[in-house]
């Protein structure tokens, strides 16, 4: 359309001078001598304006000609751009794929020719951060350096190597070496989110709370961080400093909080164990009951349910009430077993933790049991539930009896407890001696009688060879420990004894 218009421009501009022309039929004299030009008006601007193009186009000629060379060093210029930002493009999109052997090779072709020192950042970035990937970390730091040293006149570059640098720190578990370079851009410019996201991973790391607590504050009212990873954070970062703080940093971390904040239960344990300390036990039960009231959850109970015996009145009638809400919780149930044992609710105790055993076979469930059913004279049924907690906490190996020696009877031991349930006709022999151990079998005491030294045995009948042995004692006990041979040993070359049937007498 603007060739057209152009055209028409021009056509308009002859026809135009063709009329004026026409009204000026005047003549043009040259006198140049000896000659004697003489031209139509008409003729002499026609020669003007050819004369005036060919100089036009002359003179162009001779600039293109002229520029020869420096256009020649801008089209090379440009090849060698071309190719780099091709290599650098490369480079990247391998990264990006995890093709990191690939990417180092398109990315040291480019640092080892490019002249551009953003693209040698760029490129030592890229390089860098392959070669993070594949654990080759000397490497790293040396393309890392070199970012850095090509990037040292523009600040936005240095910036971009830093951030880069701390990151793969961070990855590393070097937080130290991170803080030295995300320090200076977080003081800078507050609003340099990404920076103050390092520096929190980075003080998470240190497990410096103090500082978690106040970067994930920063960030959570800029609206950097989602709802629910702030407050796992301020969660654990609040306990965290209620626990290094005690009682004398309670009141200004506490005051600190938000309401909803309190009620977390990590930090409403932590509450609570302080103001259980100090002796505040109503305190402690109102930040636990706030707790319980948004979240029921069995951590909170459990510590709710440990208290002293004249406070278990307030906190049974309490939990009571949240029974009539959560009939099924095996936790709630359990934790008003607890409240009831330590108020020697005998019955009532037994009856909330069936309950609760009905709902979960928990290994705490059974060791309340246990300690109830001991405490009302009931060894039978507390020893069955101490049984059955100790196999829920951990399988432990049951050895083969041995079929010398009889295994003692260590049922009445609690700490010795057969994980394993025994059948309701399993026979314990009960009358046979525990045997004494081997290293002790030849010592007798001076002080204690003959007549106690051991207990009665049944008599067994004296063979030949017991008869013909000089000391009828000493032959029942050796008789008794060597009566399971050795596996594979040959007793008839090692043993002292008199061999039977050899003639010694």
């Amino acid at each position: 359309m603007r060739a057209w218009f152009w055209t028409l421009v021009v056509f308009v501009a002859a026809v135009g001078l063709a009329l004026v022309l026409r009204e000026h039929s005047g003549n043009v004299l040259i006198v140049a001598q000896p000659w004697r030009i003489e031209l139509s008006l008409t003729l002499a601007v026609l020669l003007a304006l050819a004369l005036f193009v060919i100089l036009y186009i002359a003179l162009r000629v001779l600039a293109w000609i002229g520029g020869g060379p420096e256009r020649f060093r801008s089209w090379r210029s440009l090849r060698s751009q071309k190719r780099d930002h091709e290599l650098l493009e490369s480079g990247w999109i391998n990264v990006l794929e995890g093709r990191y052997p690939e990417a180092e090779k398109d990315l040291a072709k480019l640092l080892g020719r490019t002249k551009s020192s953003s693209r040698k950042v760029l490129a030592g970035l890229a390089s860098a951060r392959a070669s993070h990937h594949m654990g080759e970390f000397n490497r790293r730091d040396e393309a890392l350096k070199l970012a850095q040293d090509s990037a040292s006149d523009d600040p936005r570059l240095r910036e971009a190597a830093a951030t880069v640098a701390a990151e793969m720190y961070l990855d590393q578990n070097r937080p130290q070496d991170a803080l030295v370079l995300l320090q200076p851009l977080q003081d800078a410019s507050s609003r340099y989110f990404h920076a103050t996201r390092l520096l929190l991973r980075a003080y998470r790391q240190l497990r410096n709370h103090d500082r978690v607590y106040e970067l994930t504050r920063l960030l959570s009212r800029r609206g950097v961080l989602e709802k629910t990873e702030a407050i796992q954070l301020i969660e654990t970062a609040t306990a965290a400093r209620l626990h290094t703080g005690g009682a004398e940093g309670f009141k200004a971390i506490w005051s600190d909080l938000k309401a909803d904040e309190r009620v977390l239960p990590d930090i409403a344990l932590a509450a609570a164990e302080i103001q259980t300390q100090q002796g505040n036990i109503d305190e402690a039960s109102k930040i636990l009951e706030a707790a319980i009231a948004v979240r029921l959850e069995a951590r909170l109970l459990n510590a709710y349910s440990q208290c002293p015996p004249e406070h278990v009145a307030r906190r049974l009638s309490k939990a009571e009430v949240w029974l009539k809400t959560h009939p099924d919780d095996s936790a709630l149930l359990a934790a008003l077993g607890n409240l009831c044992l330590t108020g020697q609710l005998w019955g009532q105790g037994e009856h909330y933790l069936l309950r609760s055993m009905k709902l979960r076979s928990d290994m705490r469930i059974h060791a309340l049991l246990g300690n109830l059913y001991d405490r009302l004279g009931r060894p039978d049924d507390a020893m069955k539930h101490w049984r059955l907690a100790s196999g829920v906490a951990g399988v432990l190996p049951v050895l083969p009896a041995s079929r010398a020696l009889p295994a003692a009877d260590t049922r009445g031991d609690p700490t010795l407890i057969d994980v394993e349930r025994l059948p309701a006709q399993a026979h314990v022999l009960r009358d046979l001696h525990a045997p004494l151990a081997a290293s002790a079998a030849d010592f007798v005491s001076d002080d204690t009688p003959a007549s106690a030294s051991s207990p009665a045995r049944p008599a067994a009948p004296a063979s030949a060879a017991d008869a013909s042995s000089p000391s009828g004692g000493a032959s029942e006990l050796d008789e008794y420990f060597d009566s399971a041979p050795i596996p594979g040993v040959d007793l008839s070359q090692t043993s002292d004894r008199p061999q039977r049937g050899s003639g010694h007498h």
